[in-house]
């Protein structure tokens, strides 16, 4: 074993013997939402957060008549007290009638204990081609609601779209997934939200952030990529309070994503570059931070895609230098996979909550949960 390899298998606390083959499990993790059931046609667009007292809650888009991204879309939660053994019933935490409730990301403040969830709203006659022509009755809309009870009750969403889109965007997405609150630097207890939109009249796509510097009670819009063919996004702090974005790319040079750093807590972004290390089908993906550097082992970045030109093979990558390498994975599934959320866990593994199935990738939603040790050192 090479000694960059023996460095691998020492961070990630495993044996220098082990084989360098991917860790994998077909399915891996218990269902929580399961297509068909419930009421509902189809489950999507997972989002997983770790409350301040250590519970865990899923949410998802329910859809209720079809698999599309249209139509009547309730927004439902579940949560677990005992580290993701078991969970409370499925519950509906918005339901606008008719209309599209989702897009769910959500970001935990660490003095209140509050938990924030931003959330994307639009009629449900109205469709993303009409909406980005503007020829639609009304537009994408942006609400914020919150949980002061560790999950168990929510606020009515509300609306915040004057203070977070342009006049000139059509199409906007919150998320989907998780955001942050920054730790480090002058922006230190900053929330973060990572968004995209499309201009009226260019269908050029863009990432963007919105913040809060007031523990949420308030949201401003952020800065946005210098580059557009990017969308859905993740962000991470790094080491030096640094932050970096990564996209959904529809760059046709390379199916693979995109980052983008910022210097200035999210105000302005710079950068832009493909990564050719992560391919992408381009589709959603997953950014977190598990653990920060300590004196004798450094911080670890994760990473969760459809490591594939389809959507499948659904793979955690570890990174120990904020993401410029990524070293270290394992492979989830082979089966068809979509959209992730990844969670770092009180007692220090890994959450996991993906879109998966074996015909198509969005017949269930699945919690994973496993130790850093499970992942392999990359072979050369």
């Amino acid at each position: 074993m090479s000694l960059f390899r023996l460095f691998i298998a020492a961070v990630l606390g495993i044996g220098a013997g082990l084989s360098s083959a991917r860790s994998s499990a077909e399915a891996l993790g218990e269902a929580l939402f399961t297509s068909g059931q419930g009421g509902y046609h189809t489950y999507r667009i997972p989002s997983l957060v770790v409350t301040k007292a250590g519970s865990l809650l899923a949410f998802c888009e329910g859809r209720g008549k079809s698999p599309g991204d249209s139509g009547d879309i309730d927004l439902l939660w579940r949560r677990s007290t005992d580290g993701g053994r078991t969970w409370s019933s499925p519950r509906i935490l918005w339901d606008d009638a008719g209309n599209t409730c989702g897009n769910p990301c959500t970001v935990v403040e660490a003095t209140t204990g509050k938990v924030w969830l931003l959330l994307s709203w639009n009629r449900g006659d109205d469709h993303e081609p009409d909406i980005i022509a503007g020829r639609s009755p009304d537009t994408r809309r942006i609400f914020v609601t919150h949980s002061a009870d560790d999950g168990q009750s929510w606020l009515p969403p509300q609306e915040i779209t004057a203070a977070v889109k342009r006049t000139n965007w059509t199409w906007y997405a919150t998320g989907p997934g998780a955001g942050i609150q920054l730790q480090r630097g002058t922006h230190a207890g900053r929330l973060v939200i990572p968004c995209d939109h499309i201009e009226a009249g260019t269908r050029r796509y863009y990432s963007h952030v919105i913040y809060s510097d007031d523990q949420g009670t308030t949201w401003q819009l952020g800065g946005t990529t210098p580059r557009d063919q990017v969308n859905e996004c993740e962000v991470a702090e790094l080491t030096d309070g640094t932050l970096r974005l990564n996209m959904r790319s529809y760059d046709s040079s390379r199916k693979a994503r995109q980052t983008a750093l910022s210097r200035d807590g999210g105000l302005t972004w710079s950068d832009q570059a493909i990564v050719p290390e992560l391919v992408d089908p381009i589709c959603q993906a997953s950014l977190r931070r598990l653990r920060w550097p300590e004196a004798d082992r450094p911080g670890v970045l994760l990473f969760a895609n459809a490591a594939s030109l389809k959507r499948d093979h659904l793979t955690v990558r570890a990174s120990f230098d904020d993401g410029r390498t990524w070293p270290a994975t394992r492979l989830i599934t082979a089966q068809p996979a979509a959209y992730s959320c990844l969670a770092a866990l009180p007692d220090g593994r890994v959450g996991l909550l993906y879109e998966t199935g074996r015909k198509n990738p969005y017949e269930e939603l699945r919690i994973a949960t496993f130790g850093l040790d499970t992942l392999q050192p990359v072979s050369p």
